[in-house]
């Protein structure tokens, strides 16, 4: 039987996360979640939710903890919840399935990655290759460390924000604060307003010297260009990679 990581985008029949594929040192977090009152509180809303035949995305909710071990976390990106088109969500942050059409979000970050000063030339004309596809999966970059976290892990059908505030924030901020806790540096790297609200449980939990946090305005087309801190020209790519660089350790492969 295929993987969860090999399947295609696909809808959530059953709220059955026991069998959600996590990486082990993840499994402590998420039964703790699971077994506290704001995870039976969000089974319930979903299992609700799914007798009432809502569409719900994406399969497996949990796929950035499988891909991306705690020990293995070197960037985390935060996004708010998955892409509510039918076929778009994979279970990790602003990525797509194989084959889907680039959402314009993940194409302004292609676009970053492409004009940003500190790649080296090599890796823009890998990238320039990889853009000529219509592909905008992650999946290359959660194997290098790159947490995509979504803080809300389910959405449903047309309904962005549909799933917010129904228990999985308290999940993902415990995500966030594991992370922030590690003895290792990591880098941040938080998109829009509601990704910013995040850096508190960040630098509560280390000196704010040993993590480095990039925050930019959301790559969406509507602020992706405007002030105070513009996605556009923002080189957090090339700054997380300087970041690695300085302590001796190689940086990621952004194509």
């Amino acid at each position: 039987m295929a993987s969860a990581q090999d399947q295609p985008a696909q809808l959530l029949t059953a709220w059955q996360p026991a069998r959600w594929a996590v990486a082990p040192d993840w499994r402590g977090v998420v039964d703790r979640f699971l077994s506290s009152p704001e995870g039976g509180r969000l089974a319930s809303f979903l299992q609700q939710r799914l007798f009432a035949g809502a569409r719900i995305f994406p399969p497996c909710p949990f796929h950035a903890l499988e891909l991306t071990p705690l020990k293995q976390v070197r960037v985390v990106i935060l996004g708010q919840d998955p892409y509510h088109g039918v076929g778009q969500a994979q279970g990790l942050a602003f990525s797509t399935a194989p084959g889907v059409k680039l959402p314009p979000s993940l194409r302004n970050i292609f676009e970053e990655v492409a004009r940003d000063p500190g790649l080296c030339l090599s890796a823009k004309a890998r990238l320039q290759a990889r853009r000529s596809r219509p592909d905008g999966s992650l999946v290359s970059w959660a194997r290098q460390g790159v947490l995509l976290l979504n803080t809300s892990l389910t959405v449903e059908e047309g309904r962005p924000g549909s799933h917010a505030k129904q228990g999985w924030e308290v999940l993902t901020d415990d995500i966030i604060e594991s992370v922030a806790m590690l003895e290792r540096s990591v880098v941040f790297m938080l998109w829009g307003a509601h990704a910013q609200t995040k850096r508190l449980l960040i630098e509560r939990r280390r000196p704010a010297s040993q993590h480095l946090i990039l925050a930019a305005n959301h790559p969406s087309p509507l602020a992706a260009s405007r002030g105070p801190v513009p996605f556009v020209g923002c080189s957090h790519f090339a700054l997380a990679n300087a970041f690695f660089n300085g302590r001796g350790e190689s940086g990621i492969d952004w194509t």
